[in-house]
């Protein structure tokens, strides 16, 4: 027996080494390719409120007051996201040649639209967010200290693609 384990060390040894590690894909700019952010439906909860938790922190930060997710609004986002994807292209208006504005009247919220985030990206949402505010127009949206309502939503393609959208919003008294 004393003989034989030397030889299971060296057979077991050897077929360790045959194994190989696949290198992780990388781009043409040399750095990996980042992995498909999927978004299973039992996310929607977590997302729009992780959403919700990060808006309001960047806008106390700025001293603008909180807001709260509207349902109306999440409708609107997430009509327009779907809408953006079948029309394979990030713009403000519908494939109908609806603007924001018509989109929440649409859904019935009675309340003033404030802006509009629109994103076509594979990033999570708070990559997504980080992008917005890094450009004055987006972040002016997010930060805009008359809004107090907010809709959150996307359309996720098959092959990962996320259509995010970003509604803002001011409830009238």
């Amino acid at each position: 027996m004393k003989r034989l384990f030397p030889v299971f060390l060296a057979l077991s040894l050897a077929i360790s080494g045959c194994s190989t590690v696949t290198p992780p894909a990388v781009g043409s700019d040399g750095k990996p390719l980042p992995q498909i952010y999927r978004i299973s439906p039992l996310d929607r909860a977590q997302i729009q409120f992780r959403m919700l938790d990060s808006v309001n922190a960047l806008r106390s930060a700025a001293g603008a007051p909180a807001v709260e997710l509207n349902a109306k609004l999440n409708a609107a986002a997430a009509t327009h996201s779907r809408d953006m994807s079948v029309q394979n292209r990030p713009w403000h208006f519908g494939s109908d040649g609806s603007s924001p504005l018509d989109r929440v009247q649409r859904v019935g919220y009675r309340g003033t639209l404030t802006g509009e985030n629109i994103s076509e990206t594979y990033e999570t949402e708070l990559e997504t967010l980080a992008a917005w505010m890094e450009k004055p127009d987006t972040r002016r949206v997010i930060l805009d200290s008359e809004a107090d309502e907010m809709g959150f939503s996307w359309h996720q393609d098959r092959g990962g693609k996320i259509w995010w959208t970003l509604v803002m919003g001011r409830s009238n008294p």
